[in-house]
């Protein structure tokens, strides 16, 4: 859907460009041109990270979205250059736009169906945990509000006579553009940083261990990390030395059945240590807390008081 609306909105974004002359909807054209490519780089990427764990890969292929997002971020940056340093070259030797009317009105149609096509890809982003369609969605939506400052511009063109003004809205074009590439490109580094899952997946992951915390099971050491619409967990069960392998065992398989039941995409690893033992405390430098909620409250409350 977003190489189809990419195709059709270059064609008509060119044409409006054609017509009237504007640097501004040159520049609206260019960014169609970028749409187009994100749009293959990421049916490319998706079909990659789609792809299940194989003998080179163990943990699978998830992590290509992150890529996609990054060479959609750096082909942003391009084409901003490109519109900024059309719009300077215009601002110097101005030029008449003609045909506004018809101009304006093609490019109005062509960001309504990237508007609708945005819309589709950042619900399916979520819907499926997938940074790639997000991205794509976000980049669309991005050319909607790009296409509305130009439309403004030439308008203000069209009623003041100022030439100007069209460059003037272009090079702006371009700054906003260079802002959304440097969004994609943080957001996409960062997951292949291995950053940890969102605060609101950690909390239900704390919420699911802190229900099986009881007198003689307890759990430490936990670390999470995304990989495009996948998450990755790890955790220590402290329980008695006393128990038997096959008693703790059947306490994790319940556990990580709970946690899977509230995150369906989450890989879960456990390791099982005797609660007595002072080797099983203090060997995870850096880990999320798992505290109980009211106690936290309380804490707070008596640290006020």
């Amino acid at each position: 859907m977003s190489i189809a609306a990419a195709i059709v909105t270059i064609g008509l974004k060119s044409g409006a460009w054609l017509l009237t002359g504007s640097v501004g909807l040159l520049s609206d054209a260019a960014e169609s041109v970028v749409n187009l490519v994100a749009a293959i780089v990421a049916l490319f990427m998706l079909r990659l990270a789609a792809k299940p764990a194989d003998e080179a890969h163990n943990f699978g292929h998830t992590k290509a979205e992150f890529f996609s997002a990054a060479v959609e971020g750096g082909m942003i940056f391009v084409a901003a250059l490109a519109i900024i340093v059309s719009s300077v070259e215009r601002f110097l030797h101005p030029q008449p736009i003609e045909n506004v009317g018809i101009g304006l009105l093609i490019s109005v149609f062509a960001s309504a169906i990237n508007g609708g096509v945005a819309f589709v890809l950042l619900r399916a982003g979520r819907q499926y945990k997938s940074l790639t369609l997000k991205a794509d969605g976000k980049h669309l939506m991005t050319d909607v509000w790009t296409s509305a400052g130009v439309v403004v511009g030439v308008l203000l063109v069209a009623l003041t006579g100022w030439q100007r003004l069209d460059p003037i809205v272009a090079f702006a074009v371009g700054v906003n553009i260079i802002v959304a590439g440097f969004r994609l490109v943080a957001e996409s580094t960062s997951g292949l940083l291995d950053r940890t899952l969102p605060a609101e997946e950690n909390a239900e992951i704390v919420a699911v261990l802190l229900r099986h915390t009881t007198d003689d099971v307890m759990f430490h050491g936990l670390r999470t990390r995304a990989a495009g619409r996948h998450g990755f967990a790890s955790f220590d069960a402290l329980v008695p030395g006393s128990w038997s392998v096959e008693r703790a065992h059947d306490l994790v398989e319940v556990v990580e059945a709970d946690l899977r039941a509230v995150a369906p995409d989450l890989e879960v690893r456990t390791h099982i240590e005797p609660r007595e033992d002072p080797r099983a405390y203090g060997d995870h430098p850096v880990e999320i807390p798992i505290v109980n909620p009211d106690d936290v409250s309380s804490a707070v409350s008596a640290e006020a008081e």
